[in-house]
């Protein structure tokens, strides 16, 4: 028998046997399974190294446990905790309120079991409900209770469309009670495995379902009511506007649906076409982008919705580190849906100034409280600015009183996620923001058009207390100002400012927006007294509302592929290829005469560690509460 015969035999008597060793190793039966810490070191019963793709590294986040391939073959960022964190807050004040309308109170790990049962009723009904308990009280009855890791029967059936490595599914089973079950998806075969052993290592197999599915295939299969999610999480590696238009429909009646972009570039206006082409609306390049990115997100979730008359209610909406994430409960009502028109605008945007108008696409009209509800554009339009952009959504982008409950939750029980200290800090400013106001201007923008010396925060929202307007941070920038004031006395105000700080106006050109803006005297006198209210609470007690980069090479991570690089050497070798060393090494013989600077640069000081200009210090007294809090933002 030759050797080439010999080969062929033996591949084809052993092939049974790897494929039953490969498929008991997935089950967790594989004989002779090598010890955990050869396991985690990559090393084989032997003493050998395993391949490079099979090693693995384990993380612990939350309650969870998670195993992870070394190389990039399964998307995983650590930075994102906050936003898993977050996602467990939520979704376990949206159980409260669901399972607490059927009589079921959670129980939540730190929390003291004397805790109300919040339930979303109104004061008449809320007194039929306590009547109603206290009659089962009364009669003997037990009240129901749902605990994390349990199956909850009249629970939440919850799906993760696009779940890498489990990891977020697994922190639901473990965290959030009032769960009937968990659908883990992914379309990749390697990630369901993965998911599949942590499952298995977390021992949440009663909860957690992997599977394996086009997400978009697997939501619309669920179109009917009675196969609906209570909860559908979607966060994908950029965009998640291919799946919107099955998460909308496969959402159930009132349920939650949590989306999450990490498309920032495109969505803060570096693309505006791209933009349209996903989102529906026309991005703009503006100092208020990271809030018109979660504006534009809200607008298309409603225009798909819209298509099968459903229309959307956010609860939250947050823009931090490299993303967007919003939360939204979806509802169904024809006369709802035709409103929808008035809740969208468009903006219109100086390009000189930068001040801008919205302009709604339809306004509401008919007999208040009337079933049938017509809307009607306006004939009126506003004069058209150089820039147009949107649709976007023009309604409130947070429900307050349910910020209101997960902020209470948390600040109650700060040991339950790793990140409570920032999520205090950023729903806390939120809960200051103006709900009703869209957008915002920034404390440079104003003095940089005009170019003068920065005013201290208090002391322009002094200025506009002190006018008689309301003003407020936001937590999508550090210097915003959201005020309901309209753009003439804004710059009035700055111009009253000019006036303690002159700005030479020689250097001005005459078609500058400077010049034309200084040209025109104010006609309100603002007064840049230090008031007590402009401090804002949030400010007073230092908390974290605006955090620092929180490690090296931070952002979004390279789309994982198989048999790829870890994150962490591809993202390193991607920085030196594009910065390459130079060549042109020596030692230069003009000495101090030479015009070229050889001194090792300077390293840069990041925003938030920047002390004040001079300037701004020595003419822009602080008030009280403005002191620098190195650490706090």
């Amino acid at each position: 028998m030759s050797h080439a015969r010999i080969v062929l035999w033996l591949s084809l008597t052993l092939r049974p046997t790897r494929v039953l060793c490969r498929g008991r190793f997935f089950e967790g039966q594989s004989p002779g399974l090598p010890n955990r810490a050869a396991m985690e070191n990559g090393t084989g019963p032997c003493g050998e190294d395993c391949p490079r793709e099979v090693q693995e590294t384990t993380v612990t986040e939350g309650a969870a446990k998670i195993a992870f391939p070394s190389a990039n073959e399964v998307f995983y960022n650590p930075v994102q905790e906050f936003n898993r964190d977050l996602t467990c807050a939520v979704i376990t004040e949206f159980a409260r309120i669901q399972l607490g309308a059927k009589g079921i109170q959670i129980k939540v790990p730190g929390e003291k079991d004397t805790q109300r049962v919040v339930v979303d009723l109104s004061e008449q009904e809320e007194e039929k409900a306590e009547l109603k308990e206290n009659e089962n009280l009364a009669s003997g009855d037990q009240p129901r209770t749902a605990a994390v890791g349990e199956i909850c029967e009249e629970g939440l059936h919850v799906l993760e469309g696009l779940a890498a490595s489990g990891l977020r599914s697994i922190r639901f089973a473990l965290e959030v009670p009032g769960l009937r079950s968990v659908v883990a998806n992914d379309a990749s075969a390697r990630a369901v495995d993965l998911i599949r052993r942590n499952v298995q290592l977390n021992d949440v197999a009663h909860l957690v379902q992997p599977s394996q599915a086009d997400a978009r295939m697997l939501m619309y299969q669920h179109q009917r009511v009675s196969e609906r999610f209570d909860v559908i999480d979607l966060d994908p590696y950029g965009s998640p506007t291919p799946f919107l238009d099955a998460a909308v429909q496969a959402v159930s009646e009132g349920g939650l649906l949590c989306v999450t972009c990490t498309d920032m570039a495109v969505l803060a206006g570096n693309s505006g076409e791209t933009c349209y082409s996903k989102y529906g609306a026309m991005a703009l390049k503006s100092r208020a982008c990271h809030e018109m990115a979660l504006r534009i997100v809200l607008h298309s979730l409603d225009l798909r919705a819209n298509c099968y008359q459903r229309f959307v209610v956010p609860l939250l909406s947050i823009s931090a580190d490299f993303y967007v994430r919003v939360f939204v409960r979806v509802f169904t009502g024809q006369a709802k849906v035709k409103a929808s028109a008035s809740k969208q605008a468009l903006v219109f945007q100086c390009v000189g100034c930068g001040a801008y108008h919205l302009q709604r696409l339809g306004k509401a009209s008919g007999v208040p409280g009337s079933r049938v509800s017509e809307v009607m554009v306006p004939a009126h339009l506003f004069p058209v600015l150089p820039q147009l952009g949107g649709p976007v959504w023009a309604e409130p982008i947070h429900d307050l009183d349910f910020v209101g409950r997960v902020l209470e939750a948390v600040s109650a029980n700060p040991g339950r996620f790793h990140t409570s200290e920032r999520i205090r800090g950023v729903l806390s400013v939120i809960t200051e923001e103006l709900p009703d106001v869209p957008l915002y201007y920034t404390l440079d923008q104003l003095s940089s058009t005009i170019h003068c010396n920065t005013p201290s925060l208090l002391q322009l929202r002094s200025a506009l207390l002190h006018a008689d307007f309301r003003v407020s941070l936001s937590h999508a920038c550090k210097n915003a100002v959201k005020t309901d004031a309209p753009a003439s006395a804004l710059w009035d105000i700055m111009r009253c400012w000019e006036k303690e700080c002159p700005v030479k106006r020689e250097r001005l050109s005459e078609t500058s927006p400077a010049f034309r803006i200084l040209s025109v005297e104010p006609r309100l006198q603002a007064n840049f007294t230090i008031r007590e209210d402009a401090n804002p609470s949030s400010r007073q007690r230092g908390l974290k509302r605006f955090q620092a980069n929180p490690e090296a090479n931070w952002g979004p991570r390279p789309r994982a592929r198989p048999g790829g690089k870890a994150a962490d050497e591809a993202m390193e070798e991607r920085r030196r290829g594009s910065h390459p060393p130079s060549s042109h090494q020596g030692t230069c013989q003009r000495g101090d005469q030479c015009c070229y600077s050889h001194s090792p640069p300077t390293p840069r000081v990041s925003a938030d560690a920047a002390p004040d200009c001079p300037e701004t210090s020595n003419q822009s007294p602080r008030g009280p509460g403005d002191a620098a809090r190195p650490g706090i933002d």
